[in-house]
């Protein structure tokens, strides 16, 4: 059988050199690699700023810290998302507020945002789950009528459109992740995005130690130009090495998106009319990048999920669990609220492999081990 990556990212000699050349500069942080990227993902998502970090996590924290949320305010996050956008909520002392979501596209349902706002509400921090993007024009408005500020997670997002638009602008900031996982990869790393260039400064200030000039403006100052550090800050930098490897990856982001949707379109085809799977749902207004292939279970499918992943993984066939549901996790369970669309979408869905090279063979081979899957279950 075919060997099955169910991920993995897509590197070649363009990226072993980038990170050759950034080691032998001798220049390996805070330096014009860095500043090639952020300007990159910038014009990539039609924001005037770019800002690098060490994670999408560290990078969300940021975030929410310079833009003064903090203990005694509540943000609205959806449950369906990796933990972290939960996470640094609480990292900087406010208090998540979790909304259920559209059981049709994975993404935080606008009409329950509105039911979840109080006067402690200061944020809506929506997702674009599995790489397709939110309603986030519905969610501005949502926000403008009510004071809020929107922080975008676009982190498995990079590349993808609304209504024509990239994804980067859309929000008063938007995180992107560089993870392994995600189309464009350094490893581990982060890209926030922003037209406000005050709100940028302070966030470059905060990730190097609230140091007042960077490495590279130090570079090239009189030596007698000393820095100072008028705030306390963090060290949430990302390399000059990841960021050689990042400004390659961007330069292959429309091969990878084309070579995903292939993979995409193929999966669809062959499930659309499934009678046990439900292939992933795409608005007309968005383009998605397929950062993953979620598919659903049908109530009456005679194999539960878990037995589906199972009977894959017996014939080679990697898998994961869909998007999980962090309100069920330890941390959040005891104060969380019943979320009937985030619970039946976090049981009844996993994930198929797609990566950009995954070939043809490959899914075809994913492609008849599930029917072969659903041929050997016992009828209910």
């Amino acid at each position: 059988m075919t060997e099955i990556a169910f991920s993995r990212p897509y590197f070649g000699p363009e990226e072993e050199a980038a990170a050759a050349a950034a080691v032998r500069s001798g220049w390996v942080v805070g330096g014009p690699r860095l500043r090639e990227l952020e300007a990159g993902f910038a014009r990539l998502g039609g924001a005037a700023e770019g800002i690098g970090v060490s994670s999408w996590t560290t990078g969300g924290f940021l975030l929410l810290k310079e833009l003064g949320i903090g203990p005694g305010d509540e943000v609205i996050v959806p449950s369906l998302t990796f933990i972290a956008s939960v996470n640094v909520i609480v990292h900087v002392g406010a208090t998540p507020v979790f909304a259920d979501i559209d059981p049709a596209t994975y993404n935080i349902d606008p009409a329950d945002i509105e039911h979840r706002i109080t006067p402690r509400t200061k944020a809506i921090l929506p997702v674009d789950q599995i790489g397709l993007p939110c309603e986030i024009d519905r969610i501005n408005e949502i926000a403008a009528r009510h004071g809020l500020l929107v922080i975008q997670d676009a982190a498995c997002s990079i590349g993808s459109r609304f209504r024509g638009r990239p994804v980067g602008a859309l929000a008063r900031a938007t995180i992107f992740s560089l993870h392994a996982r995600k189309l464009v990869t350094t490893g581990e790393g982060g890209m926030i995005l922003t037209d406000d260039a005050e709100l940028a400064a302070r966030l470059r200030r905060q990730r190097h130690q609230g140091m007042s000039l960077s490495d590279f403006d130090r570079h090239g100052a009189s030596p007698t130009t000393f820095e100072t550090y008028p705030e306390i800050g963090y060290n949430f930098r990302i390399t000059d090495v990841q960021a050689g490897i990042g400004v390659v990856q961007l330069g292959r982001l429309p091969e990878m998106l084309a070579l995903r949707r292939r993979v995409a379109e193929r999966y669809t085809a062959a499930l659309s009319n499934h009678p046990w799977l439900v292939p992933p749902h795409v608005p007309a207004h968005v383009e998605p990048n397929w950062q993953s292939y979620q598919v659903r279970l049908r109530p009456e499918a005679p194999l539960s999920r878990n037995a589906l992943m199972e009977a894959l993984h017996a014939e080679g066939v990697p898998t994961r669990r869909g998007v999980m549901a962090s309100h069920l996790e330890a941390p959040y369970r005891a104060a969380a609220p019943a979320l009937p669309h985030t619970e039946a979408a976090a049981a009844e869905c996993l994930l198929l492999p797609i990566h950009p090279g995954l070939d043809d063979a490959a899914v075809e081979a994913v492609l008849a081990a599930i029917d072969r899957a659903f041929a050997a279950a016992p009828r209910r």
